[in-house]
């Protein structure tokens, strides 16, 4: 039995084995047990609110306010005060007016893709055997759990792989885009490199992560 808090105030819901119910979040509830002991799983979805995200880039600007005492004698006379409030005020108003929207929307999903955790069962065999018996035709598989996002950075590409991003030389994006959009691929696959160059890239992606080596 759940006793969940609603806008019409609480109620209880009544869950049968194998039975799934979805509460907004932030909805208060509270469960309990009938006849004999229950196991329940709550499983929830970290988002950010707008007012997290606000919150979080008008705070870096508050920390740029001079951490000055407020004016002596302002309780006899709050103009003062009102003075001092005001320019800082207007100073934060002019900050928050140059911030550029398209800039904190890039920074927030880059470090949302790179503050994920790792998931990579059996990395420590690939990369063992990436060092000594990788070859132009072993197959090769992204895992799945990593992203593979490419930008340009001037004479290199950045490569966003999940928890990490690898700069590499730009005459190689052809071989790194054919990665991105292959989830299996051998050394031999890569466009625009030569065997040994194929295999420094495979066994270095490999180390990193975001290959494995298919078994």
């Amino acid at each position: 039995m759940w006793e969940v808090h609603g806008e019409g105030g609480p109620g209880d819901l009544l869950l049968e084995p194998g039975v799934v119910a979805y509460l907004p979040t932030g909805t208060p509830h509270a469960g309990r047990a009938q006849e004999s002991i229950s196991l329940h799983l709550t499983i929830g979805i970290n988002q950010l609110s707008w007012r997290s995200l606000l919150s979080r880039e008008v705070g870096r600007l508050v920390v740029a306010v001079p951490d000055e005492h407020l004016p002596a004698g302002y309780l006899e006379d709050p103009a003062r005060l009102a003075e001092g409030m005001g320019d800082h005020l207007t100073a934060l108003a002019d900050a928050i007016r140059r911030l550029d929207p398209a800039t904190i929307a890039a920074e927030h999903v880059d470090g949302f893709r790179r503050g994920r955790p790792s998931r990579m069962a059996g990395a420590l065999v690939n990369r063992d055997t990436s060092t000594f018996r990788l070859n132009v035709t072993t197959a090769l598989r992204r895992r799945a759990t990593h992203p593979c996002v490419l930008t340009d950075d001037g004479d290199v590409v950045r490569m966003l792989i999940g928890d990490r991003v690898l700069r590499i030389p730009v005459g190689v994006r052809p071989a790194l885009e054919h990665i991105a959009t292959h989830h299996e691929l051998t050394p031999a696959d890569l466009p625009s490199l030569n065997d040994e160059s194929a295999l420094v890239l495979c066994r270095r992606l490999v180390r990193e992560g975001l290959l494995e080596i298919v078994r």
